[in-house]
């Protein structure tokens, strides 16, 4: 279980151990993005600090409705305590988790100034019978 915290913004944050090819790593603290398709994003200072490998580039409609190509990269991240290859995308501002990332797992918010985040796999029993 992966377990964040609300910000007094109204903001879903938790953290993530992302590590490059060469046994880099860094603890980032990611905003929870619903409206995000993808797995991850990060700034480029710390995709180039990491040494992450250029996988490709993509074309992405922010939410403010204008369009963008960014740089897609290769990472690991532990995420519930697994190592896990995701794509990362190089995007200024606060590193995002989106949906992607989140798939098979059961999202949790408590709404409200230090309210807690919490990320469960999904177990047996669980969604459409």
């Amino acid at each position: 279980m992966i377990v964040g915290f609300v910000t007094a913004r109204r903001e879903a944050i938790v953290s993530l151990t992302v590590c490059g090819p060469h046994h880099q790593q860094d603890e980032v603290r990611a905003l929870v993005d619903t409206g995000f398709t993808g797995e991850l994003t990060l700034p480029s200072r710390l995709i180039t600090q990491l040494g992450l490998p250029w996988d490709h580039a993509d074309h992405g409609i922010l939410a403010d409705g204008s369009e963008t190509d960014f740089d897609v990269y290769a990472a690991t991240v532990i995420w519930d305590g697994i190592r896990r290859l995701i794509t990362v995308g190089a995007v200024e501002g606060l590193p995002l988790v989106g949906m992607t990332l989140l798939d098979g797992y059961e999202l949790k918010v408590l709404v409200h100034s230090g309210g807690t985040v919490t990320i469960r796999p999904l177990g047996d029993g669980e969604g459409c019978v």
